[in-house]
């Protein structure tokens, strides 16, 4: 049984493929459009699932859409007719587009359908999942574990915001919601406006900021902007923002609240912006351990999936795997609106059509690693660097391949690193990587400034050989997709003079906390990815050879991309961001380029070439 799952028309556009329940391939369209979070139909990551599967539309016994627009529309409607007449302006903007698009989506997606060779019925084939579903859909089919709790949390979906379920097999319900407006996706994203940057892309750098910050409005948020209960269950106080009804997600109560205006893009950072996040920040994962806490007492299953956009909170995951409210747990590594789409294929084949669900014993999960998307033979690579004006050097094989790339990282160069099949999610794993040497005091500050092009604060996250984990870190368990932070571990920190202590904000940045100073965050913990050999043999390889080389068995790993755009997908995305950047050397396949064999006409100015996120 073959069934295609998309998404598509709000952010993070995608398609995954399942063949009898195995993933077959699953990517999002930005990586072939080069537009970040692109929403338009897939009809690339489309056009690679039918190819790698060698099918045709009609081969396919169905295409499951993500989620329910009427249900959509009808929350839009219910909510504007609820604040009428506030909000008349942003009701008269969306309307057209819902009634041209939105509205008869079911058509808009038969006639795009239609486009593919092959005669369908459409009404036959074409299902549709609910966003919240297809969520939990994706959180618990890949998962390890026969029986679990899924909690999804995102900013809204139809109307669900926050949900909580049971799978069991190939069953799979939820029996509890949080509905719209509130949300604590959306209470993160009002932050994340607040303090200045995009919503539904620079929530990840609230995170990245709020340890330079300290939760002192934490209980001021609680108070005033929400009602949390015990069993982690809320209500916010509609009365400081205005996402139901306006263009902006806060307003002024909010700003005299906390005794700002908005903080503008081009705007200083200041400690109290830092301040803002550590306190959302806190405020989440409070919210957090109380829903998992009430749901474990209450169920008694201690198993825990996780998707949704606020599943990709790395810090908030780490603390329930800390604090202990967990047995185990298994983040879907595409959380976001990408993976419903999966989500959504996995549900038709589970659950609306019953088939048994044999869970992996022999490997992590079912996700292949999460390498799912394109890869490149060596052939291919060559023509395509070579049309591109590349000079690179060919290896016989990976092993001579690693000990080139090896010794360019043991001499603290940057390296673009770009292998088999790309990732599916946000997260690099190991296949579509910028690496660094995580023992070198400046790549931090270098690498975001000089290649990524971002702030200086974001920092990077460490691949470690899977057996290496506890040699640098606390917890000693499997994450495999870079979504658990972790502290590291004392032996081998370094503790702050009094006066480095007395340091505020990004003052904080330049001061060296451990043996892996590149990757070690202002407050001592870490984004960790443990690599494993039987998901990425030719990743594993290359910290086995530098581990030998170095004695470090961990690297820098952060997506391969310059800031604002998606993560680069062939061998020619690849290539203009080495050219774009100061990049030291890109390996692509068995090729190995030198930034100084180049010809300096094909440097572009990579700084300025896509939109900021």
């Amino acid at each position: 049984m073959k069934v295609l799952g998309v998404s598509a028309f709000y952010h993070d556009s995608a398609a995954a493929l399942i063949d009898n329940g195995k993933i077959v391939a699953a990517v999002q369209e930005e990586r072939f459009t080069r537009k970040k979070h692109d929403s338009s139909f897939p009809v690339n990551a489309i056009e690679y699932c039918l190819d790698i599967g060698k099918l045709t539309m009609g081969d396919l016994d169905y295409v499951v859409f993500y989620d329910k627009p009427l249900l959509k529309f009808e929350r839009l409607l219910e909510t504007y007719l609820a604040y009428a007449p506030r909000g008349f302006k942003s009701f008269s903007m969306s309307m057209p587009i819902w009634i041209k698009d939105k509205l008869f989506q079911k058509t808009l997606l038969r006639k795009e359908f239609k486009k593919f060779p092959s005669e369908v019925d459409w009404s036959e084939k074409l299902l549709f999942s609910e966003h919240h579903l297809s969520h939990a859909a994706s959180a618990f089919y890949p998962s390890p574990f026969e029986e679990a709790l899924v909690l999804t949390m995102d900013g809204v979906g139809e109307w669900t915001t926050t949900s909580a379920a049971i799978g069991s097999g190939n069953d799979l319900r939820i029996y509890k919601e949080i509905h719209f407006p509130h949300s604590i996706g959306l209470l993160y994203s009002a932050v994340t406006y607040y303090i200045g940057f995009k919503v539904n892309s620079g929530e990840y750098k609230v995170m990245g900021l709020a340890p330079y910050g300290e939760p002192v409005y934490k209980d001021l948020m609680l108070s005033k902007l929400m009602d949390l209960k015990e069993d982690g269950s809320f209500r916010l106080n509609m009365e400081y923002f205005n996402y139901c009804t306006g263009l902006t997600m806060t307003n002024d109560k909010f700003d005299d609240l906390f005794g700002r205006p908005v903080r503008s893009e081009e705007a200083q950072l200041e400690q109290f912006h830092m301040d803002m996040a550590a306190s959302v920040q806190a405020v989440t994962e409070e919210i957090v351990s109380r829903l998992v806490k009430s749901l474990v007492q209450e169920t008694g299953i201690k198993k825990l999936c996780l998707a949704g956009g606020v599943a990709l909170n790395c810090v908030a995951n780490g603390k329930l795997v800390r604090d202990g409210l967990i047995e185990d747990i298994w983040i879907q590594p595409a959380a976001g609106d990408a993976g419903g789409a999966l989500g959504a294929a996995l549900l038709a084949y589970y659950y609306y059509h019953g088939n048994e669900r044999h869970v992996c014993k022999d490997s992590l999960d079912a996700m292949n690693g999460s390498y799912l998307g394109p890869e490149y033979s060596q052939e291919e690579v060559e023509q395509r660097l070579t049309k591109c004006g590349a000079v690179f050097k060919s290896y016989a094989d990976s092993s001579e391949t690693s000990d080139a790339a090896v010794a360019e990282l043991a001499q603290e160069k940057v390296v673009g690193w770009c292998q088999g099949r790309m990732e599916f999610g946000p997260r690099a794993l190991g296949a579509r990587s910028i690496l660094g040497d995580p023992r070198s005091t400046n790549l931090q500050k270098t690498m975001n400034l000089k290649i990524k092009y971002r702030e200086s604060f974001r920092p990077f996250a460490p691949s470690v050989l899977r057996e290496d984990t506890a040699k640098y870190f606390e917890m000693d368990i499997d994450s495999p997709y870079m979504l658990l932070v972790d502290k590291v571990r004392p032996e081998i920190c370094r503790e702050m003079t009094e006066q480095e202590g007395n340091l505020f904000g990004i003052d904080k940045l330049n001061v060296k906390r451990s043996e892996l100073p590149a990757i070690t965050h202002v407050d001592y913990t870490a984004r960790v990815q443990t690599v494993h050999e039987d998901t990425n043999p030719r990743y594993y390889e290359l910290l086995e050879k530098f581990r030998a080389q170095t004695g470090c068995g961990a690297l820098i790993n952060t997506s391969f991309n310059v800031r604002g755009e998606p993560p680069v997908c062939s061998p020619e995305d690849a290539f203009h961001c080495f050219m774009g950047t100061d990049m030291d050397v890109l390996v692509v396949g068995n090729c190995v380029l030198h930034k100084g064999d180049q010809d300096p006409a094909l440097k572009t100015d990579y700084k300025d070439a896509f939109e900021l996120d």
